[in-house]
């Protein structure tokens, strides 16, 4: 997969989460007050279903989890060398 399609995918994700907010890709939904510990669980969720990865206890660091660009980076390194 492509980081371009990794980056539409988490974004439409969180589009439906948060409509009412153009969302960068470098925007911390954290600070904004967007997530509470419910929708963190989601997002692990989704992000070990939508690209086929586990997401480990040593992955739960929030700033794999900030934003579109942060989250694009953690795919990115769990699928590193995977066959498309």
């Amino acid at each position: 997969m492509t980081q371009s399609a990794a980056r539409e995918r988490i974004r439409a994700f969180l589009s439906r989460s948060f409509p009412d907010h153009d969302l960068r890709d470098d925007e911390d939904i954290f600070a904004l007050g967007f997530v509470n510990s419910l929708f963190a669980m989601q997002l692990v969720l989704f992000v070990e279903k939508e690209f086929a990865v586990t997401v480990d206890s040593q992955d739960l660091d929030l700033d794999n989890f900030r934003s579109v660009d942060a989250l694009v980076s953690m795919v990115e390194s769990k699928t590193a060398g995977r066959k498309s």
